[in-house]
């Protein structure tokens, strides 16, 4: 048998090296060199520094968006990181109907987000289901602008947001449960502890490592929200577009013949900046963790 040639392994890198590069890295720093011009979809444009960061100061716009993703953040990171676990550990258990209870919970994760968004809307509108059963059952006498006012809109789009991720964080605890030792649960039950407690002393610090990964998902996604808030808003972000994301604004300014690019890949880069700070804190807090 020959021996390999010295290239044989670099041409087997070769085709997933040059994707990375291309649809990776290059749009990645090309990204970070517009974000230093004014550049438009048809255009080049031209160096400016930092007037787009001095841009980002002065939009009021921006500063909608931060504060809304914020607190999109803020609400979904406790409800999705406990939740779930609370889900999981009642799947996790041999009960008549657990089945189909797991299928139920985890049917809206491969449901599109988009198709979940556009019946979300349906029930949430002025005309929709949920205002007009309760103003038949006398509950309401006019409709809730859960689509329309800038807090009961952001509300919905959380409540979406909690609703179709429930089953899919339910699905990383259920992994992370079945490494929990039965005998740890045993013996807490021996001197007494009950369901609570055992959940508190044993369940969560089993699954704590896996709580921290979730939780820094949901804080990325969080911030990076986009379907939800679009579709329910029609597009436009809501009354006065206060109800827009980051990634709404980066849409905004980067579609249509007209768009500005540059802000767009500057609005880019802070949104990478805010994400990647809770990635780092997980990396500190495993390297704390670990012995």
């Amino acid at each position: 048998m020959n021996p390999h040639r010295w290239f044989t392994p670099w041409l087997l890198v070769a085709p997933a090296a040059a994707w990375l590069v291309v649809f990776s890295l290059w749009p990645a720093v090309n990204t970070l060199i517009l974000a230093f011009t004014n550049a438009k979809p048809l255009g080049g444009g031209h160096f400016t520094g930092f007037a787009n960061a001095q841009r980002m100061l002065d939009d009021d716009q921006l500063s909608y968006a931060l504060v809304n993703c914020i607190v999109y953040m803020l609400i979904c990171l406790p409800l999705l990181t406990f939740l779930p676990l609370l889900i999981a550990v009642t799947a996790e258990r041999r009960l008549p109907g657990i089945t189909f209870f797991r299928t139920a919970f985890y049917t809206p994760v491969i449901a599109s987000a988009v198709v979940v968004a556009l019946i979300w809307g349906w029930l949430l509108d002025d005309q929709g289901a949920i205002n007009g059963l309760a103003h038949q059952l006398g509950f309401l006498s006019k409709p809730l602008p859960f689509l329309t006012d800038r807090w009961l809109l952001l509300l919905s789009a959380i409540s979406l947001t909690v609703w179709k991720g429930l089953g899919y964080y339910m699905i990383i605890y259920l992994s992370a449960l079945g490494n929990v030792r039965r005998e740890l649960h045993e013996a807490a039950a021996i001197d007494g502890a009950g369901a609570v407690r055992r959940f508190v002393s044993v369940t969560i610090p089993g699954v704590r490592n896996t709580m921290l990964l979730i939780s820094v998902l949901i804080t990325v996604s969080a911030l990076r929200v986009f379907s939800e808030l679009y579709v329910l808003s029609g597009g436009n972000g809501g009354a006065g577009g206060r109800d827009a994301s980051v990634v709404m604004l980066i849409q905004l300014y980067s579609r249509g013949f007209t768009g500005n690019l540059g802000y767009a890949s500057a609005l880019s880069v802070l949104l990478f900046i805010i994400t990647v700070g809770p990635m780092l804190l997980l990396a500190r807090l495993n390297r704390k963790a670990a012995p």
